[in-house]
């Protein structure tokens, strides 16, 4: 703080003092202004033996006082505790005694002793005043020196990893094993590099990590860091960005300059497309905060100094809207791709989150990897967690094979919404849609297989058709695309097939299908009439927003083409999927009667239903037996029961009924229990 800033709470300070005394003094001035009663007024009471009962507080010279025939108590502090005390007691007065002498009723009095109490009692008021004022002296001192707090905004907001007891390693990070590997060399530099050094290698400025959300990007980064054992400094791209201008560029200065103090050291900022986008694309041209936080980074980066020890990671999962000089060689040197985990990964990721929850023994996690084809990593985490949820609802020690698969589809489409109203005729719909989905799956020889089925409510959806890939994918044919359309439209053509309306449950299938159809064309260039020419640029406007003043680099004449195109596309698919349908008509009434009784119907049962086996029939026939078993043993257990039922009786008559000369006595028609008929 200056000297001037330091004058002006000095100012402050005084002012306050000044009023602090006069509200001291004028407090104690009106309470004494308050009081009207004098001492000679209070000693005429006692002379005329008026005061029945009184207290006296030695200490503080309180003095409460009752009249004879009254229940007002009086107040008033004495200012002589002695003299008071003394005026009532001395060698020839002793109020006491006189009272008495002229009252039947004694005189009550109370001496209390002195005390600290009393004193800080006295003293409340003061401290707060004092409190208050106080107050009042430091939210000024605070809106003096709120400029001063401008020289801190300029910090950044990074926390060193220094002695972490957690630190993350290679061990933690699973189904990345190529990109640890790139990674690795970099670990290595940090460790050794003297090496690199001697053979004129220099280290990487910077490594971008790219790919799609949790992947384990940032992972990777601590995992890098953890292995290297050098300090990790991480922060968020949008914490460079403040209300204040040149806030931003003063906060990536002081972060390099912590890193450059603790080097070696690993910046990592993560979303850096929060502050890497492409510089000029603004409504402010070239001169606005982020553009200057983005250029003081470039030049941190590779500029005039020399970084040598500190190695700056970046991870963002929109690479097309970084500004090109950000990712040249000499900033960014290396980018490292993370990408969806495959079955491998999968499992060696299931395994690592698994590794401290009981599992049963009918769990294969390579099953589930097989099953769980597109999850990030963050996803699987979610799987096990969601799947260790259930276990603990249904209280079981351990997770099952069916807590996976449940935990899966949740995941995916959301909890099952088993307690929503559905109406018969919603219900019917719903089933003959998804059963259209369905059997336009089985008879799509490119298409996965159907895995369940349901029209129980889940999420959004009404019911969902679920078919699970045996392998992973890496490209799609014009075949596979084409085929999906129809799959996404088997819903809506089984509407028009069956019930001969259609609805608006359709909506997100129509939704996707023209998504496919419209990237065939323009996109993978599968149209036989436009080529093999990508129409349209997949650049976004980076601050505008998404294709907003956007060129379409395409006439007209090309944009009616390729409208006839889908149209083409998606018309051939709904066709197909109609004809489909036609032709299998027995089997989706099939299908949709199973699934309006039984409401879920998975894979296996799908199958045995299309190969025309009659599952109804089987129930029904294993639901007699188990009905029939179960009759069988009531009825032997009745006539076990009926046999220890005629023994007890038997001996129960023997000991009731006492016995004659000729046996068992006749107590029939209108003879008396006891005695013998004549």
């Amino acid at each position: 703080m200056n000297f001037s800033k330091s004058k002006g709470i000095l100012a402050y300070f005084a002012v306050a003092a000044v009023i602090l005394v006069f509200l001291i003094f004028g407090f104690r001035s009106l309470m004494k202004g308050a009081d009207t009663t004098t001492f000679s007024d209070v000693i005429a009471h006692f002379d005329d033996y008026s005061v029945s009962e009184f207290s006296l507080n030695l200490g503080s010279g309180e003095l409460k006082y009752k009249l004879s025939g009254g229940d007002d108590v009086y107040v008033y502090k004495v200012p002589s505790v002695s003299a008071f005390y003394n005026e009532l007691f001395n060698e020839t007065r002793n109020y006491r005694d006189e009272y008495n002498e002229t009252h039947e009723i004694p005189l009550k009095y109370d001496l209390i002793p002195a005390s600290n109490s009393s004193f800080w009692l006295n003293l409340i008021p003061t401290l707060l005043m004092i409190g208050v004022m106080i107050f009042v002296v430091i939210s000024m001192s605070r809106s003096i020196s709120s400029a001063g707090k401008i020289s801190t905004v300029g910090k950044a907001n990074v926390k060193p990893e220094l002695d972490s007891k957690n630190k993350v390693t290679f061990a933690d990070v699973a189904g990345a094993d190529e990109e640890k590997a790139e990674l690795q060399e970099i670990v290595d530099l940090l460790k050794n590099p003297k090496k690199y050094q001697d053979i004129g290698a220099k280290i990487p400025k910077g490594v971008l990590l790219v790919g799609p959300p949790g992947n384990g990007k940032t992972l990777l980064a601590k995992a890098v860091a953890g292995e290297a054992g050098v300090p990790f400094f991480s922060i968020s791209g949008s914490d460079f960005l403040e209300l204040y201008v040149g806030v931003g560029a003063a906060r990536v200065r002081d972060l390099f300059d912590q890193a450059k103090k603790a080097a070696p050291s690993i910046i990592f900022i993560d979303e850096i497309d929060a502050v890497g986008r492409r510089r000029g694309a603004g409504l402010g041209g070239g001169h606005d905060e982020r553009e200057q936080t983005l250029n003081q980074l470039l030049v941190e980066m590779d500029g005039f100094e020399v970084n040598n020890s500190v190695i700056v990671m970046a991870a963002t999962n929109r690479r097309d809207v970084l500004d090109p000089a950000l990712l040249r060689p000499g900033r960014f040197d290396r980018q490292v791709y993370v990408n969806y985990p495959d079955i491998k990964g999968r499992e060696e990721i299931l395994k690592v989150h698994s590794k401290n929850k009981p599992l049963a023994p009918d769990v294969d996690l390579k099953q589930v990897a097989a099953a769980t084809a597109g999850f990030t990593g963050a996803d699987l985490a979610n799987l096990i967690n969601e799947a260790a949820l259930m276990a603990v609802k249904a209280d079981r020690k351990a997770i099952t094979a069916k807590d996976l698969s449940e935990a899966s589809i949740k995941v995916i489409a959301g909890p099952e919404k088993k307690s929503r109203v559905v109406l018969e005729q919603e219900k019917k719909l719903t089933a003959y849609h998804e059963a259209g989905h369905a059997i336009c799956h089985y008879y799509c020889p490119t298409q996965d297989k159907v895995s369940e089925v349901s029209i129980i409510p889940r999420g959004q959806a009404g019911g969902y058709t679920m078919a699970l890939p045996d392998h992973d994918k890496s490209y799609a044919s014009k075949s596979e695309m084409t085929e999906e359309i129809v799959t996404l439209l088997g819903g809506r053509a089984a509407e028009k097939v069956v019930l001969d309306d259609i609805s608006t449950g359709a909506s997100n299938d129509l939704e996707r299908a023209t998504k496919i159809a419209r990237s065939m064309v323009t996109k993978y260039g599968f149209s036989d009439k436009l080529g093999p020419i990508v129409y349209g640029r997949d650049e976004d406007e980076v601050f505008l927003g998404r294709d907003y003043n956007s060129d379409r680099s395409y006439s007209e004449v090309i944009a009616g083409e390729i409208d006839a195109e889908l149209r083409a596309l998606i018309h051939g698919a709904y066709d197909r999927a109609i004809a489909i349908l036609s032709e299998h008509i027995d089997q989706l009434h099939t299908v949709a009667k199973y699934l309006i009784t039984h409401e879920k119907i998975n894979g296996d049962q799908f199958m045995r239903l299309m190969n025309g086996e009659d599952l109804e029939a089987e129930e029904r026939a294993a639901k007699e037996a188990e009905e029939s078993t179960i009759r069988q043993a009531v009825d032997e257990a009745h006539e076990d029961a009926h046999e220890e039922d005629s023994t007890t009786k038997h001996d129960s008559d023997r000991q009731n009924y006492p016995y004659g000369d000729d046996g068992w006595l006749d107590i029939s028609n209108d003879s008396e229990p006891g005695k013998k008929s004549e």
